[in-house]
């Protein structure tokens, strides 16, 4: 049996010394923090402590830290198979990609693509676009995030997320549809005006397609705009191109009113990203698409080496399972109300926070220096931050300024949990003062 030294200075020491950079640089508290155990919507660290998860790790756990369904299925198929690669044949991708389908909107022909985390899922639904389309030229929101590969990176609107080095070509970026921070406020046309110059003036005039996020993740939970969706899938498609839905963070049910947080915009896309909660940490993602644009693929070789994992999509199926039988989304959409009642309260009692927004299971503030210029509150955010894990909360500073706190639990949080939050998330800005 391994040794693991779970002694604080040591686990810092040890990976400050041999994780990369890159590896390094993703760690948002002054001081680390250092998980031991999950269970549900809680936490603890390496010294007891217990938290209550309003990250879900980033989105990636669903249903809550080491589900015993969850954590049974991926049992039984290790101990039987962990790994077949697709050049053989298993049921149990097979029977997932049935059951992912099912989730879709009935009277089209979808298919499935498994693949390991979303950016991987973004860089195939880019390529299977452009193969589809024969065009080149795609378009993308400021504020949102794809992922950090190099196709991913490129779709991304945020600068932090951009490195400094040449990315991909033929990829336009348009206004942000969001209502507090938009360049044209909440008023829907002249966003999609946006698109049509952009058509016109950045582009050949052929669109290969246009990625969107119902609801931004890391830009800072932006809802789009009623409206907004419809109308520029209208405007891709006069252009000859394929619209493409990033459910990466907002799928699910996470949103409570819809399984696929783009069922509340009246739209069918072409092309679906999913990844994060589909396996309740677990790698795995998929792209979802209709057969005939993804049949644009089938000459040419293209391979996940763990795309298909039967242990991976055994975790998939047993997330649907529990979703549905726990009622996951009707929780989402009863407790994510509550949580946001209580966001407008504190809203309502400092006015360090500019704006509060979300649906379902995701939730943020925005902090402002001032309410009426909406100059960001970096600092202020990045206290309060601080302050949140000490009251035992763990959640994420977000958008492009880091100036939102973002809030996406596992859809197991409970009613009860509500109170606790309010009472630690109010004594957070009690203390910033």
């Amino acid at each position: 049996m391994f040794n693991t030294d779970w002694t604080t200075d040591a686990i810092v020491a040890r990976r400050d010394k041999f994780y990369s950079a890159s590896q390094r640089a993703f760690v948002p508290y002054q001081t680390p923090l250092i998980f031991k155990k999950g269970k549900g919507q809680y936490l603890w660290d390496e010294t007891g402590k217990r938290y209550l998860d309003l990250l879900g790790m980033n989105v990636c756990i669903s249903v809550g830290h080491s589900h015993p369904q969850v954590n049974a299925a991926v049992t039984a198929q290790i101990e039987q198979l962990p790994h077949c690669t697709t050049m053989f044949y298993h049921p149990v991708p097979a029977h997932f990609a049935e059951e992912l389908v099912a989730t879709m909107p009935a009277g089209h022909d979808w298919v499935v693509h498994f693949m390991n985390s979303g950016a991987e899922a973004a860089d195939l639904a880019l390529l299977m676009a452009r193969s589809f389309t024969r065009n080149i030229d795609f378009l993308a929101l400021r504020g949102g995030y794809h992922g950090a590969t190099f196709g991913a990176q490129s779709l991304t609107g945020i600068s932090g997320f951009r490195h400094n080095v040449p990315l991909l070509g033929g990829i336009q970026h348009v206004a942000n549809p969001d209502a507090y921070r938009g360049v044209y406020g909440d008023s829907v046309q002249p966003y999609l005006e946006e698109i049509e110059r952009t058509v016109s003036c950045s582009t050949t005039g052929k669109l290969a397609g246009m990625i969107i996020e119902p609801i931004q993740g890391y830009g800072g939970i932006v809802p789009m705009l009623p409206g907004y969706i419809a109308g520029a899938f209208e405007r891709v498609r006069a252009a000859g191109g394929v619209c493409v839905i990033d459910e990466v963070q907002s799928g699910f049910g996470r949103t409570g009113s819809d399984f696929w947080a783009f069922a509340g915009h009246d739209v069918v896309p072409d092309i679906v990203i999913m990844a994060k909660g589909i396996g309740n940490g677990i790698p795995l993602a998929a792209v979802v698409a209709k057969r005939e644009v993804a049949e644009a693929l089938a000459h040419k070789f293209y391979f996940n080496t763990y795309g298909a994992n039967p242990t991976a999509c055994a975790a998939g199926r047993a997330v649907l399972q529990v979703i549905a039988e726990e009622h996951l989304q009707e929780n989402a959409r009863v407790v994510g109300a509550r949580m946001l009642e209580v966001l407008q309260e504190v809203r309502h009692k400092y006015d360090v926070i500019g704006d509060v927004r979300g649906r379902g299971l995701m939730l943020a503030i925005e902090l402002v220096k001032d309410r009426n210029t909406k100059l960001p509150a970096t600092e202020e955010t990045a206290r309060v931050f601080e302050l949140s894990r000490e009251e035992g909360l763990v959640l994420s500073k977000s958008g492009p300024y880091r100036s939102v706190l973002r809030m996406v639990p596992p859809l197991c949080i409970s009613l009860d949990d509500v109170e606790f939050f309010a009472t630690s998330l109010d004594r957070c800005f009690t203390r910033l003062g």
